[in-house]
């Protein structure tokens, strides 16, 4: 049975403060958790299960977390979940070490402004899917430790290096690699194919790219269109971009 003290430490961790002061996340259910736990990035603190999918999954598990294993009932599991209908299992993970990776020889995605956390938590997966290896996230991008980003990510967050930093410092050190933004009017993305040295910008949902990225850029690239929608979402935005660039 979970104290009501450390009950109280995992669902202040649905707050960014929290998250920040302890340099930990949580994680829910079991393909996310169970991504986690395999990945390099991460290292896992803590694991409360339901008693059935413990022992279900402890083998498993045992291959990468050596910690304990808390077994807790649904109604305790419900009590410090961040989903509306928890699912099996949270753990929690310490961060990610800040690793602003080299540019060079590789795709980047650089998102400017991304608020929506379920977008970030898209774009993340769609970066994972076509072997994009780092995104940088502007300074005040949403936090990808954020329970809906990392739900959203279905496990993806632990094979993607994400970090934030300010990008128009960033993209002048980087420079001398071609940065694409995604605009309304730049040149047709079908015409660009298989980029292996690249960064892409990806600006806000509602604003775009700020104007001081833009002036960073080397050149616009736009998704042609044939209907009457304004914009398109920034994660659909970025998969059709990379689906053309990588793929």
């Amino acid at each position: 049975m979970l104290s009501k003290t450390y009950t109280k430490y995992i669902q202040s961790l649905h707050h960014k403060k929290f998250r920040d002061a302890d340099n930990v996340f949580i994680a829910e259910g079991s393909k996310v958790v169970m991504e986690l736990l395999q990945s390099s990035i991460f290292s896992c603190q803590q694991v409360l299960g339901l008693q059935q999918w413990l022992q279900q999954n402890e083998m498993l598990i045992r291959k990468t977390y050596s910690g304990r294993l808390q077994a807790i009932d649904n109604f305790e599991l419900e009590k410090i979940s961040a989903l509306s209908t928890p699912n099996q299992v949270l753990a929690v993970f310490k961060k990610a070490k800040k690793n602003t990776s080299d540019p060079k020889g590789k795709i980047t995605l650089v998102l400017d402004t991304i608020q929506d956390p379920g977008n970030l938590g898209t774009i993340i997966r769609i970066a994972d899917w076509f072997g994009v290896p780092s995104i940088i996230c502007s300074e005040n991008c949403t936090d990808i430790y954020n329970p809906k980003v990392v739900q959203s990510t279905m496990g993806s967050l632990g094979r993607v290096n994400v970090n934030y930093t300010n990008i128009t410092d960033w993209l002048k050190k980087n420079s001398g690699i071609q940065i694409y933004a995604a605009a309304l009017n730049g040149k047709n993305v079908h015409h660009l194919k298989g980029l292996t040295e690249a960064m892409i910008v990806i600006g806000n949902e509602s604003k775009g790219i700020s104007a001081e990225v833009m002036e960073l850029c080397t050149e616009k690239i736009t998704i042609p269109k044939n209907g009457q929608a304004e914009s398109l979402n920034a994660a659909v935005a970025a998969g059709i971009i990379l689906s053309h660039m990588v793929a």
